[in-house]
């Protein structure tokens, strides 16, 4: 009888353990889940500038909005890009991405590529667009294929029109044009 005792009230002590607070909650991910979602909007389009000016269009076949509304989650995104002046200079697409109201800024994930309008092409699986600095730029592997070469790297920082381009680590690149060969 002695042992079901003692065997009680360790039972009891372990049950009171365990039920006791350990501490805040862990954090959980914020859900994306279209079911969630504050909105859900068709044939989005958002004119993203910088001091009035107007630097992209982005549109968006649907969008779902979290954190009230100040993040879009967006699904087939189109991006359209201007100039100082308002000429267009290079569109992206992806088949997703994510717009943020408070930064401005545009996150695009997917299958991303960016072609300016004299035919420069980047292709990336993830990018980000600033338009406060007019710049767009990632951290995964790229190819840039330009009418006389095509560079590749991990990493990247350039502009909208692709003319100016950083890479952060692993670049190479090799040349499209035939090479002459010297005369014998």
């Amino acid at each position: 009888m002695r042992v079901v005792a003692v065997f009680s009230i360790a039972l009891a002590l372990i049950g009171g353990a365990a039920c006791q607070d350990q501490g805040a909650t862990p954090p959980v991910a914020a859900s994306v889940t279209p079911d969630t979602a504050d909105q859900t909007l068709f044939g989005v389009r958002v004119v993203m500038s910088d001091h009035g000016v107007q630097r992209s269009l982005l549109q968006s076949d649907t969008a779902f909005t979290y954190d009230d509304n100040t993040r879009f989650e967006l699904r087939t995104v189109r991006s359209t890009f201007y100039t100082e002046t308002g000429v267009k200079n290079a569109t992206l697409t992806s088949r997703q991405g994510t717009y943020n109201v408070r930064s401005g800024n545009m996150e695009a994930r997917g299958n991303v590529v960016v072609i300016s309008e004299d035919g420069r092409r980047l292709e990336t699986p993830q990018l980000r667009y600033d338009p406060g600095r007019n710049e767009i730029s990632g951290d995964s592997a790229f190819v840039l294929t330009r009418p006389e070469d095509i560079l590749t790297g991990i990493g990247f920082v350039t502009d909208p029109d692709l003319t100016r381009i950083r890479i952060n680590k692993a670049a190479s690149g090799r040349t499209t044009k035939s090479v002459a060969q010297p005369e014998r």
